[in-house]
């Protein structure tokens, strides 16, 4: 029997890179809002028990755009940073669902989560002790930087992996290793560096190139694509 698993999607970013005045969660993309992509790509699989979105305090959307065709979704208030995001909502679930083991933690920005990697990372995660994210090896050449756009030399890429979400964890382990770190004054820019600044090493799941974040209005183009050809090929997700 699976452990009770609960999804975390952080959404209260002010999309600042995105421009515009739509939040880039709440931008078009083939007919509904990109965070309600988000949330179906989570909630498609059978051991995601319930869904949590963690809203800025001042969010006038949500409740327009999104809540009536969700009902049976959590929302929170969040924070001013992710990690305060994410660790109000850790909190809010450990209250809310008592039953709740494990905590999925998924961007809002991120529609084109494939299923066949929510299941690879739900399969090795939950037999990982502390924890899987998916991720997907750095392939292009990586330059450091010196100053002024200037190369000061090229990074080794051998080992080297690109974060995605969704993040799967332990909830109190997360809840406790995420708290240490924002008390600390060292919020971490995932999950993941709260558990490894714990000592923990979270297991990298493969990833899909196609899962993208929405950082920039032409990623959206990318993901209709994305999507579209998802819907063509694979009819029935």
């Amino acid at each position: 029997m699976l452990p009770r698993i609960h999804a975390l999607i952080p959404a209260a970013g002010l999309s600042v890179r995105f421009g515009g005045t739509t939040l880039k969660q709440y931008a078009h993309l083939l007919g509904k809002p990109v965070i309600a992509h988000s949330i179906d790509a989570v909630r498609q699989h059978p051991a995601v028990a319930a869904v949590t979105v963690a809203l800025a305090r001042d969010d006038g959307i949500y409740d327009e755009l999104i809540r009536p065709g969700y009902p049976e979704v959590n929302t929170v208030i969040g924070g001013d940073s992710r990690a305060q995001t994410v660790l109000k909502g850790l909190r809010f679930i450990r209250n809310l669902d008592s039953e709740c083991q494990w905590v999925l933690v998924h961007d809002a920005a991120r529609p084109c989560l494939p299923y066949a990697a929510l299941e690879s990372l739900l399969q090795d995660g939950l037999s990982a002790e502390w924890g899987a994210i998916l991720a997907v090896p750095v392939s292009d050449t990586l330059k450091q930087e010196s100053g002024q756009r200037c190369i000061a030399g090229t990074v080794d890429r051998s080992g080297l992996w690109a974060a995605q979400t969704p993040q799967l964890f332990p909830l109190n382990a997360l809840l406790e290793n995420l708290q240490s770190a924002v008390t600390f004054g060292e919020p971490p820019t995932d999950e993941a560096e709260a558990m490894e600044r714990a000592g923990i090493h979270p297991l990298l799941v493969p990833g899909c190139s196609s899962n993208i974040k929405i950082t920039g209005a032409e990623d959206l183009t990318l993901a209709e694509c994305i999507l579209k050809n998802r819907i063509m090929t694979e009819p029935g997700l």
